[in-house]
């Protein structure tokens, strides 16, 4: 329990200033362009990393939301209880969950009618022989064909997100203070240790996307989808009154309006 206390709070130190906050999404859009230029002027050579099939990219990046919801709403639902003891607040807040999974579905979905509407159907990667006689990705996949479409960068975009978001909402362990011979604190504590392990991961990943994957005009709009899902709803929504909300803090909501317009 030490050990994880300890690492608990290196993560708190880390990822809970306001700096980390404010600077994460020009790092993100600075790092997704440096690696998008180094890709296209000087590839790297091929590594674990680079293959789809390794580890990470399996097992998180794929279910990148699902680890990012499973680990969020125990979080919230704990911090946000324990603050204000009032449970209409916490289900309030918890609908950022809701929120965040409506903007996974629509971007994916217009993502991959993008790719539909944009693309054709090809006997080779090379894009060589089309075959017009197939109107669709699944179609063209299932005879053995490529398909070949504007393919906006869906990992730029959940992982650009999915960080941003469990960064806003680790904001209220500013406010959070545990006996630590309660429950409540290993729990919180465990939860923190996760999710910033998991936001590490996040971050990584999206790098190993910039230098590895897809071409710069995808990799651009898929990180700008993640950034506009993020700022239209803690930059913007949600601190309006009719909306989930911002993490309790004690800072006043214009103090939080004038650190966004900064």
């Amino acid at each position: 329990m030490e050990h994880l206390e300890r690492c608990a709070w290196v993560l708190r130190g880390t990822l809970v200033r306001s700096a980390v906050r404010r600077y994460l999404p020009w790092a993100l859009a600075a790092s997704m362009l440096a690696g998008s230029l180094l890709k296209e002027l000087s590839p790297l050579p091929e590594s674990y990393l680079s293959n789809k099939r390794n580890v990470l990219n399996v097992y998180f990046v794929k279910v990148a939301w699902a680890w990012t919801f499973c680990l969020l709403l125990p979080f919230i639902a704990l911090t946000n209880y324990h603050l204000t003891g009032k449970a209409g607040l916490v289900l309030r807040r918890l609908s950022t969950l809701l929120v965040g999974t409506a903007i996974w579905y629509v971007c994916t979905a217009i993502f991959s009618n993008i790719e539909h509407y944009t693309g054709s159907c090809y006997q080779s990667p090379a894009l060589e022989g089309e075959r017009k006689e197939h109107q669709s990705k699944q179609q063209c996949h299932g005879e053995g064909g490529f398909w070949h479409g504007f393919d906006i960068s869906g990992h730029s975009f959940l992982l650009t997100f999915c960080a941003l978001m469990i960064v806003e909402e680790m904001a209220v362990l500013h406010e959070v203070k545990t006996d630590r011979n309660h429950c409540l604190h290993t729990a919180i504590t465990t939860l923190v240790v996760a999710l910033g392990f998991l936001t590490f991961i996040w971050v990584w990943m999206f790098l190993c996307t910039a230098i590895y994957f897809h071409n710069l005009s995808q990799k651009v709009f898929g990180t700008l989808f993640g950034l506009l899902g993020w700022y239209g709803t803690y930059g913007c929504w949600y601190l309006k009154s009719f909306s989930p909300g911002l993490p309790p803090q004690s800072s006043s909501l214009n103090l939080k309006q004038d650190t966004y317009k900064k």
